[in-house]
């Protein structure tokens, strides 16, 4: 393992591409420290000091996603979650507006027009976020109940307009960068770049999350959190690497004094073909009630609404089982939707019937549309139900440890991180292969 490491630093090309990657990825997490201008970042360091149950729903994984950056009204406070957003918007548009799919089917060109609406949707996504985040902080809500209410109501040092006009235009402006540095990593670094500046905000808080349960609990009960880690990452590379081959052979074709086709190759359909993006969408929709009871609060002295009430008691927190419940049908029913939007049967059998490939035993056309979404549709059900419990281990552990935002090791940080992890590696070993005639790992 360290020749190989060595053998990709004495490649001129390689050390070149990974070199540029880690600069980048430097000046990322610099620009998560750097406050916002009128930041009062004594108070937002007391206030997270104090903290003891961390943001909540949509906050805690915007959060997770900057690396921390958001709870510090750093520059980079967004993160690249504006991004994740509006890519997933223009993915699922592309069934609703015809145009997105022709464009999506156009090739290299199409899709970088898809890629430029992405990129404004980005800039907009980042104006309403990062206006919502300063109202938020304003009005004293961004820490909930903190101990230190004087400090938590005091993070801007200006209320005036024109103030959070500069944090509105600086925030959304470090999202642009955020995602410039991105694309400049896939195309001179190593591997994808948004996904590489994801893994680095969630591996970030690896150390201080072990540390945070350590001081909590004890150094025992962190010891055993880091043991689980090992197990649970260990499991979740089992199943992201497990598929269903789905065996195709193409016949032969006589194209003048040529012989086309004759070879076999499969489909594979991955157990985990949704990724993470079913536990963002659960993630987000369950947030959004307790948004509402948010802006419902009743004045000083009032009683609350029931129906508010009833959210905060049973949908804030995720140590209630109708939490966790609603959390785990959420995951199941949105990795269902998103395969079936990723994912079609019938443009899959019709291209394989127009370059004449067939599944041995299956008739081309309809009965392989039709078998293909048969399998798919087994295969997705036990994806699912890991991608649930997979969301529910930090839930879990906030049950038994009162480690909810402090425990590493589940939910969307662990399949990141994992999924990120094994296609850098491969990226990796591939290049080496090409010059050395041997990978990364033997």
């Amino acid at each position: 393992m360290l020749s190989a490491v060595a053998r990709i630093f004495r490649t001129p090309d390689l050390r070149r591409k990974v070199l540029f990657t880690l600069a980048l990825v430097a000046v990322f997490r610099l620009g998560s420290f750097i406050p916002a201008p009128f930041v009062d970042f004594a108070n937002v360091r007391a206030c997270i000091s104090s903290q003891q149950t961390g943001a909540s729903g949509l906050y805690e994984l915007v959060n997770l996603f900057s690396g921390g950056a958001l709870l510090q009204l750093s520059i980079f406070a967004l993160g690249i979650m504006p991004y994740i957003t509006s890519s997933i918007i223009v993915q699922l548009l592309r069934v609703v507006i015809p145009r997105f799919e022709v464009l999506y089917k156009e090739g290299q060109e199409g899709q970088a027009k898809l890629t430029q609406y992405t990129r404004y949707l980005t800039i907009a996504l980042g104006v309403l976020q990062s206006t919502t985040l300063i109202t938020v902080a304003r009005s004293g809500a961004l820490f909930g109940g903190s101990s230190t209410s004087t400090a938590c109501s005091n993070l801007i040092s200006n209320q005036a307009w024109w103030a959070v006009v500069l944090m509105v235009v600086t925030m959304t402006a470090g999202t642009g960068l955020i995602m410039w540095m991105g694309e400049l990593i896939t195309e001179r670094g190593v591997g994808n770049g948004m996904s590489l500046l994801i893994f680095t905000s969630i591996a970030a808080r690896f150390p201080q999350s072990i540390i945070s349960i350590g001081q909590a609990q004890s150094p025992e009960v962190a010891i055993l959190v880091v043991l689980i880690g090992v197990v649970v990452v260990g499991a979740v590379v089992y199943v992201e690497q497990s598929q269903r081959r789905i065996p195709v052979e193409y016949a032969k074709r006589m194209v003048g004094r040529r012989t086309y086709g004759g070879n076999n190759t499969y489909i594979p359909i991955k157990v985990n073909m949704a990724g993470v993006v079913p536990v963002i969408f659960a993630s987000s929709l369950l947030y959004l009630p307790a948004l509402i009871a948010q802006f419902n609060q009743p004045k000083s002295g009032e009683a609350p609404p029931a129906w508010v009430t009833w959210i905060q008691s049973y949908l804030t927190t995720g140590d209630h089982p109708l939490y966790m419940l609603l959390y785990f049908l959420l995951i199941v029913g949105f990795t269902y939707f998103y395969v079936a939007i990723t994912f079609n049967p019938e443009e899959v059998a019709d291209n394989m019937k127009k370059y004449g490939g067939f599944i041995p035993g299956i008739r081309a056309g309809r009965p392989t549309a039709e078998y293909l979404d048969y399998v798919l549709t087994r295969v997705t059900l036990p994806g699912s139900i890991y991608l649930g419990l997979i969301a529910l281990v930090p839930l879990v552990a906030f049950v038994l440890i009162g480690a909810n935002t402090n425990f590493p090791f589940g939910g969307a940080s662990i399949l990141i991180i994992v999924g990120v992890g094994l296609e850098t590696v491969k990226q990796i070993d591939s290049q080496l292969q090409q010059r050395h005639y041997e990978g990364l790992l033997r």
